[in-house]
């Protein structure tokens, strides 16, 4: 049985599906309302299971009886969960005869929870990876199956580091699988003192703070890409900050968010300590996305001026 929702699952069902393994089940989470009208969408995972022809279902609620019958009645070797975005019921957990096998996109015990990889590139890692481990009841607590490591780029933002995280979990789910059918891996228990938890992304995390120094800023606008996004006030008007790099830095004691300086580079803006932070794709609310220096000859941002 396969439980996955988002784009970061296919690659895993696809690769399980060409290594030959019978998918029982797909579960995905409910369709849910997007976009301006709200209207219902797809779950991703839900369309490749329809081109295959595979058995779909998307429960309200796993623990239900009925739901957990019908599990049951398709007695699985095993179940795989990739980006599922619920837990698993205690009911549930125990119907596979070797365990759920989770694809985890961070090296475990570090990054638990929610948000691995915005949580890595928001602590500066140099690396992250991906962990195959059994599902227990914990967040992320099951003992580890198999990991591998990958470097972070300097300047790779959150979907590019997720599309290459689905491509390496998918390969090595396949591996996982086939070591637990043939009894070559042996689960390693987690180190609990080692863990650090991420926590749910939340539009309010997308506000500037311009007292913090520039190289956090930086990771925040590489973590919160596409959402919740960067964004500030400049003369009263909210606006959303695409691109921001480390500038160098300069003495002064101007007020954060202070404009220090307008080039064909972008806008560079006082931020905490003598850091500097350089803006260089900018969006006012309501409008489209600009380069800095477009957005500059538009809006004639002076220095001295602020973004709050």
């Amino acid at each position: 049985m396969f439980f996955g929702t988002p784009e970061f699952a296919i690659p895993s069902l696809e690769a399980l599906l060409r290594a030959g393994h019978e998918i029982a089940l797909v579960v995905s989470r409910p369709d849910q309302p997007a976009g301006r009208h709200m209207r219902l969408m797809e779950a991703p995972t839900v369309a490749v299971a329809r081109r295959h022809g595979l058995a779909l279902a998307q429960p309200e609620k796993l623990g239900v009886e009925e739901f957990v019958n019908r599990l049951r009645g398709i007695r699985p070797d095993a179940a795989v969960v990739v980006a599922f975005g619920r837990l698993i019921s205690p009911r549930v957990l125990v119907i596979p005869q070797h365990g759920f096998i989770n694809v985890h996109p961070s090296l475990l015990p570090r990054h638990r929870g929610p948000s691995p990889i915005e949580g890595a590139i928001l602590a500066g890692d140099d690396e992250t990876g991906v962990t195959t481990m059994l599902l227990d009841q914990g967040m992320d607590t099951g003992p580890i199956l198999l990991q591998r490591r990958t470097a972070i780029g300097a300047r790779e933002r959150a979907p590019q580091l997720a599309d290459r995280l689905a491509e390496i979990g998918a390969e090595l789910l396949v591996e996982t699988v086939a070591g637990v059918e043939g009894g070559t891996i042996r689960p390693q228990p987690q180190d609990n003192a080692l863990a650090t938890i991420t926590e749910k992304l939340d539009r309010r995390l997308g506000r500037i703070a311009w007292s913090l120094p520039a190289d956090e800023l930086a990771r925040r606008c590489r973590a919160f890409d596409p959402w919740p996004g960067l964004f500030c006030s400049f003369r009263g008007t909210r606006v959303k900050v695409h691109g921001l790099e480390v500038g160098a830095a300069r003495a002064g004691a101007e007020e954060p968010g202070t404009v220090l300086g307008v080039s064909n580079a972008g806008i560079a803006v006082r931020c905490g300590g003598s850091s500097v932070a350089v803006l260089s794709e900018l969006q006012r609310e309501g409008r489209r996305r600009l380069p800095a220096d477009a957005f500059i000859l538009g809006e004639r941002v002076a220095p001295s001026e602020h973004f709050r």
